[in-house]
């Protein structure tokens, strides 16, 4: 379920994309795609000749993502961010989607830059996407709610809703109900929850000098309606 419930959920953001691949075009590969989840950005960039690594810690999204990549340059690895190690070294490491913020906090997120840094090539760039504001809202029974995220898959209809966004110290809470309709009317409900870390431009870029990683830049994603806007901070070894 974790496959149809991220596809639903993450699949269709594209606002991202463009840069991802002109950063690819820019340092080369082979390109370590953290977070990779189905595939998103790692088999966009496969498309388009660029050798990638996908990395994940859940091993049914990695499992799902092999079966896409078929013949596709893409090798697949379940692993902790925080403590992957592998033979390879990148011109690229990119990091979309806030991933960085699902680390457990400033620990967590030491361990993966400590992790990044080791598997940079020479003239490598890092490349990790935050949010440091989200919107925050509770559904109103009373006002319109967000659009839910919907899909029909085998005779089953599937439906992510949005229900609230708070703050949660030290960072927030997402808040999602997901629900299906099967063909014979069977309804199934569960709420899901996701934490995210607060973090800002400020800290990353220090956390990372800590570990010796340079600053090189900055980048905006805007927001969409559908999706919070981020900033695409980045690092050379």
């Amino acid at each position: 379920m974790s496959v149809i419930w991220h596809d639903i959920e993450c699949g269709a953001y594209g606002a991202d994309v463009e840069l991802w691949r002109s950063l690819a075009r820019e340092h080369g590969g082979p390109v370590l795609d953290v977070g990779s989840g189905t595939g998103r950005i790692a088999l966009d960039l496969a498309r388009r000749g660029h050798r990638v690594i996908a990395l994940d810690r859940d091993a049914e999204l990695i499992s799902e993502l092999s079966a896409r990549a078929q013949g596709l340059p893409v090798e697949t690895v379940v692993a902790d961010a925080r403590e992957f190690e592998l033979a390879s070294r990148f011109g690229l490491i990119i990091v979309p989607m806030q991933t960085i913020q699902l680390l457990g906090g400033a620990s967590g997120r030491k361990r993966f830059l400590e992790r990044a840094r080791a598997h940079l090539a020479h003239g490598g760039r890092l490349a990790i996407a935050i949010s440091e504001q989200l919107e925050l809202y509770e559904v109103d029974p009373d006002s319109p709610a967000p659009l839910p995220d919907i899909r029909e898959l085998d005779g089953v209809l599937y439906s992510s809703q949005p229900t609230a966004v708070r703050e949660d110290p030290p960072g927030f809470v997402l808040d999602r109900r997901r629900e299906t309709v099967d063909a014979e009317g069977r309804r199934t409900v569960e709420r899901d929850v996701i934490r995210i870390g607060a973090l800002t431009t400020a800290e990353l870029e220090r956390e990372a000098a800590e570990i010796g990683l340079d600053r090189t830049g900055r980048i905006e994603i805007p927001a969409t309606a559908d999706h919070v806007g981020s900033t695409v901070v980045m690092f050379d070894a």
